[in-house]
């Protein structure tokens, strides 16, 4: 069944395939365990790589160098950048007591200099996991784009864009001003407090340790993006400048693997387990472009439907062994497709297709 057939007999009554999902608890039983010898060391050289290159990149531009330079040492920096901030994503769903210390480094890090730090995340991104929330108007995280208009794809794209101008706007000149007006707290945290993309997703108000955790991870925000314009006022704007690009690269790259890490091709009812896993994406080997634009075990999305507890480096041996199992032209190899460009295309065509 394909998604252009999925979308004609409504893919919010596909029956649960009850063989696969034993099948994929089955297999990964021995491999759910998260590796700090993995995650510590792909993290950390990850935010190396990231802003070595990214200095590589300002001095270029601050020295007149070759604009060559700066561009190769900016596109290292965001590809780097970009595999470091999808440790948010492991974040949300590994057991807060299993990889101690990491969440905090990375925090301290990633999160917090690149404006991202991670409640904006926790909370919300397992509301898009919830069996009953999946791709309806609760699910932050969903839109159906396959059944919207052509003109919402770069709609789409060109948020991402402007991510890095309203982060810096969030965070050195909302939050602090919503410390003195109540109702622009509220707004803010309401509306512009996580990685969504659905606009009419409202954020509910942080309870307990989660609470104390956001307010140190916004004052930690809002000080670094205070700084950031500071210095940029203060010394020279051009440092500021290129980072901007580079993390406006890095959200266009994640944007782009939010197009295909579904079909979006469901209209707002409830769907069961199978469902959704059909309706998201698994880019397998042999390519290899797909562990740059899908790092961190995105680029089996799909697979992580099934398994949300399972730590990313596991997913490759699970794939395999799933379709050893099962084998070709199961109900899941039917999520398994060839790359990046196929899928936008199929996105692209269903966008224009009239309704």
């Amino acid at each position: 069944m394909n998604a252009p057939e999925m979308t004609m007999t409504k893919i919010s009554a596909i029956p649960d395939d009850k063989a696969m999902l034993r099948a994929a608890v089955e297999v990964s039983r021995d491999i759910s365990v998260a590796r700090p010898e993995i995650y510590w060391p792909d993290m950390l050289v990850s935010a190396a790589v990231g802003y070595g290159a990214l200095y590589g990149a300002i001095a270029s531009v601050m020295t007149g160098g070759s604009a060559w330079a700066a561009a190769g040492f900016g596109l290292l920096s965001a590809l780097a950048l970009y595999r470091a901030l999808l440790f948010i994503h492991e974040l949300t769903h590994i057991h807060e007591t299993a990889l101690p210390g990491f969440r905090f480094t990375w925090n301290l890090l990633v999160g917090i200099p690149m404006l991202i730090p991670s409640f904006m995340y926790e909370g919300v991104h397992t509301l898009h996991h919830a069996r009953t929330r999946y791709g309806t108007v609760e699910d932050p995280e969903y839109l159906p784009l396959a059944l919207m208009k052509p003109w919402s794809l770069p709609v789409f794209l060109l948020l991402a864009i402007l991510l890095p101008i309203g982060l810096l706007v969030r965070c050195a000149v909302l939050v602090p001003l919503g410390v003195i007006i109540p109702p622009l707290r509220k707004l803010v945290w309401e509306r512009a407090s996580s990685l969504s993309i659905n606009p009419d997703f409202r954020r509910r108000p942080p309870e307990g340790s989660f609470k104390t955790m956001v307010f140190w991870q916004e004052l930690g925000a809002s000080v670094w993006a205070l700084f950031l314009l500071w210095s940029a006022w203060a010394w020279d704007w051009r440092p500021l400048a290129v980072a901007v690009a580079v993390i406006s690269l890095t959200a266009v790259l994640n944007q782009v693997r939010t197009l295909v890490a579904h079909l979006w091709a469901n209209d707002g009812d409830a769907m069961t387990v199978t469902g959704q896993y059909l309706d998201s994406v698994n880019v397998p080997p042999p390519g290899v472009l797909g562990e740059l634009w899908a790092p961190v075990g995105l680029r089996y999305h799909a697979l992580h439907h099934l398994l949300a507890s399972v730590p990313y480096h596991s997913y490759p041996e699970a794939h395999r062994r799933l379709m050893k199992q099962l084998g070709l032209e199961s109900t899941y190899d039917r999520a398994n497709y060839r790359g990046l460009f196929p899928l936008l295309g199929k996105l692209v065509s269903s966008t224009m297709v009239k309704r």
